[in-house]
C-alpha cells in the first residue's frame, strides 16, 4: 500500500511542483535578503529554472515526437542530470571560478560550461527556434569571420573554447550574465503578481467586470478588449499573454454581438500589444532599460505612463470610430457579474496602486516592493476566497481549494520565470557573440557616419535595422540588440539617453506586430478562426500610435525626459495629434467622398504639425484647431457612419482544438 501511494505521488505534476516550490522559496528568500548578490543567485538557480523549463515542455508532450516515449523520458532524465551536475559544481566551485580562475579555467570548468551551453541551445531550439538558428549562424561567424569577403563583416575569428567560456563560466556574460540575472531578480519579482492573480483567476474576473463598461451599447462591446487588455497589461508585460488571457473571452464576446472575426482579432491584437508598454510591468525591455541606464525601475515606469496613456486612448478612439461604422446603435442586454468577481477586481487594482505607492512615495526597492505587493494581493484574495466559499457559500467555488489556488500561483510563477530565464540566457549568448566579433562597434561606427551627414538619416537607418531585427525576433531580443547597437551612436550625436532608449523600446514593440511574425496576432487570429495576415494588417492600422510615438519623442522629448508638467504638456500634444491622425484614418465627416477625403487629409496635416513642430508654443496653438476639428468630426461621424443594414455573426464561437498549445506558449510569454 505504501509503495502504491509513493508511486502515485511520483508524478510529473508533483515533480514540477517540487522544483517550482524550490525555485519560489529560493527567490523569495533572495528578494527579502539579497544575500550573495545576483551573480551567485543565477549561478545556483539557473539550473533549477532550466529543469522547470524541461519539465513544463515535456508536460505539453514529448520533446521529440519522432522518438518513442521511453527515449523521450530518458532524454528528459539526461537534461535534468546536466542541470544537477551544474548546480552541484557551481555550488562548490562558484567562488574559485568567479574570482580566482578568471581567464584560466580548468578542464572541468570547460566541460560543465559546455554541457550547459549545449542544453540551453537545445532548449532554445525547442522554444525559440529563430533565436537558436541566429545563434548557430553567429557561432559559425565567430569561428570563421576571417573568411568573410566583405570588409564590414570581417574579423580575425576566435576559438570554440573562447565561445564556451565567454557564454558560461565567465559569469559576467552569456548564460549567467546580466540578462539571466535580471530574469531571476527584478523581472521574477514582478512576476509574483501575475502568478498570484492567476492562482485566483483575478484576471478573468476583472475582464467580466470590464464588460459592465459597455452597458447596453453594442458599439462599446469591443472597448472591453481595450480596457481589459490595458488592465491585464499592468502585470503581464506581454502582448501574446494578453491575447491569450483576454482574447479567449473578448473575441467570442465581440463576435456574438456582430463584430466580424477578423476585426475582433485585430482589436484584441492591437489592445494586447499595449501590454508591452503598460506600467508597472512594461515588458522585459523596461527592466533592461533601467539596468542599461543605471536608474531605479520607477524612473522608467513614470515615463511609461505617458506612452501607455497616448496608446490606449488612441486605440480606444480608433476602435470606437470603426465600431460606429460596423455596428448599429440598438441596445443589448446588460451583463450580470457576480459579487466575487467584483471583489477580486477591486483587490487587483488595489494591489497595483499599492505597488506604485511602494515604488514612489514608499521609497522601497523594486524587489521588496514586488514581494510586499504579491503578499498583499495573496492575503486579500485568500481572505475573499475563504469568505465566499465558507460564509457566502458561493457554488462556483465548490471545486476549488485554497491550497489548489496557491499551487496554481506557484506553478504559474515557476513556468513564466523559467521560460523567461531561458529566453534571456539565449539572448546572453547572442549578445556575447556580437561583442566577441566586434559587430556592435562596426554597426555603431556606420550609424555615426550616417549621423554626421544628417541625424534624420541615422534615425531612419536605425529604424530599418530595428525593423529587420523585429521581423523575426521577439521584442526582448530586438530591444537588447537595438540598445547595444543603436543607443551609443545616438548619444554621441547628442540625443538624450532616455529618448534613444525609448526609441529602441517602441521600435521593439512595433517589431512584435510587423510582418512576417507576430505571436500576438497569431493567438488572436486562431481564437477568432480568422486569417492571420488580415488580422495583422488590420491591427497594424489600428496600432498606428506606436509607429508615430517612435518618432514623436525626438521633438516632444519631454514626454520621456522630464517627468512633471512639461511631460504632461508634451504628452497631451502627442495625444491630440495621434487622435487627429486616427480620425483622419477611420472617421467620416462628409457624405461627399471627395470632400470627406479633403477634410480628413487637412486634419492629418495639421495633426502632424502638432506632433513634429519643434516649438511647443506653436504646437499648442495649432492643437486647439485639431481639438475643435475632432469634436466636430466625431459628431459628424456618429451621424453619417452607422451601417444602413446589419448582418450579425453566429451567436457562439469557441477556439479550435489546436489552439491549446499556442495559448499555453503565449500565457507564459513576457514580451
Amino acid at each position: 500500500m505504501t509503495a502504491a501511494v509513493i508511486k502515485k505521488q511520483l508524478s510529473l505534476s508533483n515533480l514540477i511542483l517540487a522544483f517550482a516550490l524550490l525555485q519560489f522559496g529560493w527567490l523569495i528568500w533572495y528578494y527579502y535578503t539579497g544575500l550573495g548578490g545576483p551573480q551567485q543567485l543565477v549561478a545556483h538557480v539557473m539550473s533549477i529554472a532550466l529543469i522547470l523549463q524541461v519539465l513544463f515542455t515535456y508536460q505539453q508532450g514529448d520533446l521529440y515526437k519522432w522518438l518513442p516515449p521511453a527515449a523521450n523520458r530518458a532524454i528528459v532524465c539526461v537534461y535534468i542530470a546536466i542541470c544537477v551536475i551544474a548546480f552541484v559544481y557551481f555550488w562548490y566551485e562558484f567562488e574559485d571560478i568567479a574570482i580566482w580562475r578568471q581567464g584560466s579555467y580548468t578542464r572541468q570548468d570547460f566541460i560543465v560550461g559546455l554541457l550547459m551551453f549545449l542544453l540551453v541551445m537545445e532548449l532554445s531550439r525547442l522554444a525559440h527556434p529563430v533565436l537558436f538558428w541566429t545563434n548557430v549562424i553567429l557561432i559559425v561567424y565567430t569561428l570563421y569571420g576571417y573568411l568573410s569577403p566583405v570588409d564590414f563583416f570581417w574579423h580575425p575569428g576566435t576559438s570554440f573554447y573562447r565561445i564556451i567560456t565567454s557564454s558560461t563560466v565567465e559569469f559576467s556574460t552569456g548564460i549567467y550574465g546580466i540578462y539571466g540575472q535580471l530574469a531571476l531578480t527584478l523581472i521574477g519579482a514582478f512576476l509574483l503578481l501575475a502568478g498570484v492573480a492567476n492562482g485566483f483567476e483575478a484576471q478573468r474576473a476583472m475582464i467580466n467586470v470590464v464588460r459592465l463598461i459597455a452597458g447596453r451599447s453594442r458599439q462599446l462591446i469591443p472597448q472591453t478588449a481595450v480596457i481589459g487588455s490595458s488592465a491585464i497589461g499592468m502585470i503581464s508585460g506581454s502582448g501574446s499573454a494578453n491575447a491569450a488571457v483576454v482574447g479567449t473571452i473578448t473575441i467570442p464576446l465581440m463576435m456574438r454581438y456582430g463584430v466580424p472575426g477578423t476585426f475582433a482579432a485585430a482589436v484584441e491584437t492591437s489592445a494586447s500589444m499595449g501590454g508591452l508598454i503598460m506600467p508597472p510591468m512594461m515588458g522585459v525591455g523596461a527592466f533592461l532599460m533601467s539596468e542599461f541606464l543605471g536608474v531605479p525601475y520607477w524612473d522608467v515606469v513614470i515615463r511609461g505612463f505617458a506612452l501607455a496613456f497616448v496608446y490606449y486612448v488612441s486605440i480606444g478612439v480608433a476602435v470606437y470610430l470603426l465600431c460606429v461604422r460596423l455596428l448599429p446603435k440598438d441596445p443589448i442586454e446588460r451583463p450580470v457579474v457576480p459579487l466575487y468577481d467584483k471583489v477580486k477586481t477591486a483587490i487587483f487594482f488595489s494591489s497595483v496602486l499599492y505597488l506604485l505607492h511602494l515604488l514612489s512615495y514608499g521609497g522601497k526597492g523594486e524587489l521588496i516592493a514586488a514581494l510586499y505587493t504579491a503578499s498583499f494581493m495573496y492575503v486579500l484574495l485568500a481572505a475573499a476566497y475563504l469568505y465566499f466559499k465558507y460564509v457566502a457559500k458561493d457554488p462556483s467555488l465548490a471545486k476549488e481549494s485554497l491550497l489548489g489556488n496557491t499551487r496554481i500561483a506557484i506553478e504559474t510563477h515557476g513556468e513564466m520565470t523559467s521560460y523567461l530565464t531561458l529566453l534571456l540566457a539565449t539572448l546572453g549568448i547572442m549578445i556575447g557573440l556580437f561583442t566577441v566579433t566586434g559587430f556592435i562597434n562596426r554597426m555603431g561606427a556606420m550609424l555615426l557616419d550616417l549621423g554626421s551627414w544628417h541625424i534624420i538619416a541615422m534615425i531612419g537607418m536605425a529604424w530599418v535595422f530595428g525593423w529587420l531585427a523585429g521581423a523575426g525576433l521577439p521584442p526582448t531580443a530586438t530591444y537588447i540588440i537595438g540598445a547595444v547597437v543603436i543607443v551609443r551612436p545616438m548619444q554621441e550625436l547628442g540625443v538624450n539617453p532616455w529618448v534613444a532608449h525609448f526609441f529602441v523600446f517602441l521600435l521593439s514593440v512595433w517589431g512584435e506586430l510587423s510582418p512576417p511574425t507576430s505571436l500576438t496576432a497569431a493567438v488572436s487570429a486562431r481564437i477568432a478562426n480568422a486569417s492571420f495576415l488580415k488580422t495583422m494588417w488590420e491591427a497594424l492600422k489600428i496600432c498606428a500610435p506606436i509607429t508615430l510615438m517612435t518618432f514623436a519623442i525626438f521633438t516632444r522629448y519631454n514626454m520621456v525626459v522630464n517627468p512633471g508638467w512639461l511631460q504632461i504638456a508634451d504628452t497631451m500634444l502627442v495625444l491630440i495629434s495621434t487622435l487627429g491622425i486616427t480620425f483622419s484614418m477611420f472617421g467620416r465627416c462628409h457624405r461627399n467622398l471627395a470632400a470627406d477625403i479633403a477634410i480628413r487629409c487637412l486634419i492629418a496635416a495639421v495633426s502632424f504639425l502638432v506632433m513634429f513642430h519643434p516649438d511647443m508654443q506653436v504646437s499648442a496653438a495649432v492643437s486647439t484647431v485639431v481639438v475643435v476639428a475632432l469634436a466636430w468630426g466625431i459628431w459628424r461621424h456618429r451621424q453619417i457612419a452607422p451601417p444602413k443594414s446589419f448582418a450579425p455573426t453566429p451567436d457562439q464561437i469557441s477556439p479550435s482544438g489546436d489552439v491549446a498549445p499556442l495559448l499555453a506558449e503565449a500565457k507564459r510569454d513576457i514580451g
